[in-house]
């Protein structure tokens, strides 16, 4: 099953920006908040809706992938 961390940041106009990372480990600390917040304070990342201006959420996405073999 295929975990990864969805870091969620609100832009300048108020929209969510979304970055996608894929984990290894089952468990994660409170990294994930400082790192968040320096990602913010950076000012690094620019999206189409504006700077990232604040933190919204941080969640881990579990989906289970099949892939099938197309017979010809």
């Amino acid at each position: 099953m295929a975990k990864t961390l969805e870091l969620q940041f609100v832009t300048a106009t108020g929209k969510i920006a979304r970055f996608v990372l894929i984990i290894q480990r089952n468990r994660l600390t409170s990294v994930v908040n400082q790192s968040m917040d320096e990602i913010v304070s950076s000012g690094a990342f620019y999206t189409g809706s504006g700077d990232l201006v604040s933190t919204k959420g941080a969640r881990i996405v579990e989906r289970n992938v099949t892939d099938y073999e197309l017979v010809s």
